[in-house]
């Protein structure tokens, strides 16, 4: 059996993922025009894999795949993709199979498909879809984006405290509207507001009789449906939740979230920390050349002002530079340690800030320690540096001056490392994204002036 057959025998779901091999028979049988070879390739793919799939072909061959796979198209895989790669899809599928995989989608994923087309895109879809899907998400969209609104999903099952078990199950078994995965059943009074939850396995394990308000949890969680999705992903982590009630204003029941959206935001959101704190805003890898360098322009540029603060330095201790060019070598090993140990700092306080570790209640133990740590890292390089430059370059009034430097410039790095982020913080500023900038540019000035300052007092 030839190896392109042996692949078309096998599930690639059996891999757990896409293997290479798997990708790259794709791949050829793409490039080769091997329509019926692609679509056994593809047909038993998940859709999270055939969204992975996607992310790993060039453009030419996403267009070519979806157009070989044609209605055998899984649009569910869309709403797993970022979003440029997403929208680029969605204009090469028709607003008919667009409308009817809308109907099908939960309403969160809808929501998600939907949220960035034009109104007139928008509408167009909507308008071909049945009137009580319709509703639902355009009740979503009415919510701000990253909110606990658009997150939720409407479908969900509710049940009067009077209802026995009994009655429970009947209607969960008869009900053609029920979500396709739920954990618990909500509670609700006559005016819709949520009284309380029963989870499934509760309700499987008690008698038919028994009334819904005997077993229910009325100590639950609720989500108001403007919260920042950030916020409900804290919630969740904080009390350990699977699923919770989405609420309104007044308190009545809008929606459920559950724990495998939460689990996306918190992936989302920690990588746009990362890519922030990179300076690389929003960027995925599927963007273009031009997209991608877009986006890294606006904080490379920030960094050039930051970056002629620290040569304005330099130049102003050019002569001694000129007459000892030993400094000249010497400076970079300062500024860099003092930057990572200043980016340790301010990695380890965004993070904190992030998770609610670092709070108004702990925040001055957090900077003396920090400050601490920072200065005995000082000595102890100061050390090591002293040492090695006064039998490296013969010169130990230079070591003295090169140890002193590194103990006040690690030191000034790691209180700034924590003061920065916690200064944006206060400014209403995300940290996440301004405090490199501002970082770079402090480290490395205080590094030089320390260094060069010292060295021009004592040595020239």
């Amino acid at each position: 059996m030839s190896d392109t057959a042996a692949e078309l025998d096998r599930n690639p779901e059996d891999d757990l993922g896409l293997s290479p091999d798997f990708v790259r028979t794709v791949v050829d049988r793409i490039d080769a025009g091997d329509a019926p070879a692609v679509r056994k390739l593809t047909a038993d793919l998940h859709p999270s894999d055939l969204a992975e799939l996607i992310e790993l072909l060039r453009p030419d061959e996403r267009r070519t795949l979806v157009a070989i796979l044609g209605p055998d198209f899984d649009l569910v895989a869309l709403s797993e993709l970022d979003e440029g790669l997403r929208d680029e899809l969605l204009s090469h599928i028709g607003p008919g199979r667009v409308a009817e995989a809308l109907a099908d989608l939960d309403t969160d994923d809808a929501v998600y498909l939907l949220e960035d087309m034009g109104a007139e895109e928008q509408r167009e879809l909507l308008n071909r879809m049945p009137e009580e899907e319709r509703t639902q998400i355009e009740r979503s969209l009415e919510y701000d984006e990253d909110s606990a609104g658009r997150l939720m999903q409407r479908d969900i099952v509710v049940v009067p405290p009077h209802w026995s078990v009994g009655q429970t199950i009947d209607h969960m078994r008869e009900s053609v509207d029920l979500p396709e995965t739920f954990f618990e059943i909500f509670v609700v009074d006559e005016a819709f507001h949520a009284i309380g939850t029963v989870p499934l396995s509760r309700i499987m394990r008690t008698k038919r009789p028994v009334k819904i308000s005997d077993i229910m949890d009325m100590d639950q969680t609720l989500i108001p449906a403007a919260m920042d999705q950030e916020e409900v992903a804290y919630q969740f982590e904080k009390y350990n939740l699977v699923s919770a009630a989405v609420v309104d204003e007044e308190e009545r029941l809008v929606g459920m979230v559950t724990v495998d959206d939460v689990v996306e935001v918190i992936q989302e959101e920690a990588g746009e920390d990362i890519r922030r704190l990179a300076g690389v805003g929003d960027e995925a890898l599927t963007d273009t050349v031009i997209q991608t360098a877009r986006s890294r322009f606006p904080w490379l540029f920030a960094n050039l002002f930051t970056a002629a603060i620290a040569a304005i330095v330099i130049s102003a201790f050019g002569v001694s530079i000129e007459k000892m060019v030993t400094l000249a070598i010497l400076m970079p090993v300062v500024a860099a340690l003092a930057g990572n140990a200043g980016t340790q700092t301010m990695t380890v306080t965004v993070r904190a800030m992030a998770t609610r570790d670092l709070v108004e209640f702990n925040v001055r133990r957090v900077i003396s320690r920090e400050v601490l740590v920072a200065f005995l890292n000082g000595i102890i390089f100061a050390i090591l540096m002293g040492i090695g430059v006064g039998f490296i370059f013969g010169d130990w009034q230079l070591s003295g001056v090169i140890a002193v430097s590194m103990v006040i410039t690690l030191g000034f790095a790691g209180l700034s490392g924590i003061l920065i982020p916690l200064a944006l913080d206060r400014a209403g500023a995300d940290p996440a994204i301004s405090s490199s900038v501002f970082l770079i540019a402090l480290t490395d000035a205080v590094s030089f002036l320390a260094f060069l300052g010292l060295a021009t007092w004592l040595l020239l």
